[in-house]
């Protein structure tokens, strides 16, 4: 079952994103969604950056169309059922298309992310080692301020006219916080092939340019999914290969390949994670030791009247 905490300034939702506007006062909510970070939110960041946001066309024989961007990693029987337009009467794939590939993961220590030392987390069942969000537990800090007061005025019925008022603004040291932690990320490079791959020069062309005007002139961009943002950079190089001049009966293909590097982080190990991704603890503000009457049992002579003995 997904964890949600709520507060007045936002709300805390654990493997569930959940659009808040107001709360029950009017103040404005802010979300904060704990969504996981695995291999494959960084494969979707990237392909949804090259499918949606390059959104790549191109010139066919039948019009200017987008160009279909394809998952190396499932497989051909699938793929053929599933995208039957992809493939001509042959079974061969139709030009120009692009595909992706990962191709390596590396996790370098000597090349860290933003958090590049090692912090071990929380000694206990729950762990949690970075701390996100946090917020006063009004309800709690309330109860402890309410407490103080009254314990100070002492009787209040026997109190004058305007000395009565509990909750009279006053200096309040038992504050409860409620601090919310993360397990922290582990960074790691992925490569992904692209290959642009087309019959003419002029749709690779096409394909080619937004890889080398989108990022303007530098080399990195960012790319984004459920909440998480990754890094990405283009390579200096791009190698060109053809079959042209071999002048033989295959079909001719012109193809660039395109090695992009991803520093992404991954946080928990997915479903083989014991501990949950978000942990929400409280501080303590205040220590009780019970007295010698509570902890031996010893019953209140009034008990009959609803009386007994105060920890």
């Amino acid at each position: 079952m997904p964890r949600k905490h709520r507060g007045q300034d936002y709300t805390v939702v654990d493997g569930k994103q959940e659009q808040d506007n107001l709360s029950a006062n009017g103040v404005p909510l802010r979300e904060i969604a704990f969504m996981p970070s695995t291999l494959e939110t960084i494969d979707r960041a990237f392909t949804e950056w090259l499918n949606e946001e390059l959104d790549i066309f191109a010139t066919y024989r039948e019009g200017f169309k987008k160009i279909p961007v394809i998952w190396t990693g499932t497989e051909r029987s699938w793929q053929i059922k599933h995208n039957k337009e992809l493939r001509d009467d042959r079974g061969q794939l139709k030009l120009p298309i692009i595909t992706i590939e990962r191709t390596s993961i590396t996790k370098d220590p000597s090349k860290p992310g933003a958090v590049p030392a090692n912090i071990f987390p929380a000694n206990d069942a729950r762990g949690g080692t970075l701390t996100v969000a946090r917020r006063i537990q009004q309800d709690k800090t309330n109860n402890f301020a309410t407490a103080d007061s009254a314990r100070k005025r002492g009787n209040i019925e026997t109190r004058k006219v305007g000395t009565t008022q509990l909750n009279f603004p006053r200096k309040n040291k038992k504050v409860v916080y409620e601090t919310i932690t993360s397990p922290l990320p582990v960074y790691v490079y992925i490569t992904y092939s692209v290959v642009l791959k087309a019959e003419y020069r002029q749709q690779l062309n096409e394909m080619l340019t937004p890889f080398l005007v989108k990022t303007g002139q530098i080399n990195q961009f960012m790319i984004n999914h459920d909440g998480h943002t990754f890094e990405a950079f283009l390579p200096s190089d791009f190698a060109l290969s053809t079959n042209f001049a071999d002048m033989g009966e295959e079909e001719r293909s012109i193809e660039n390949k395109i090695d992009i590097k991803v520093l992404g982080y991954l946080i928990g190990a997915d479903k083989n994670e014991e501990r949950p991704r978000v942990v929400v603890r409280e501080n303590a503000v205040q220590i009780r030791l019970s007295r010698e009457r509570v902890q031996v049992g010893d019953t209140h002579p009034e008990e009959s009247k609803g009386r007994f003995y105060k920890e």
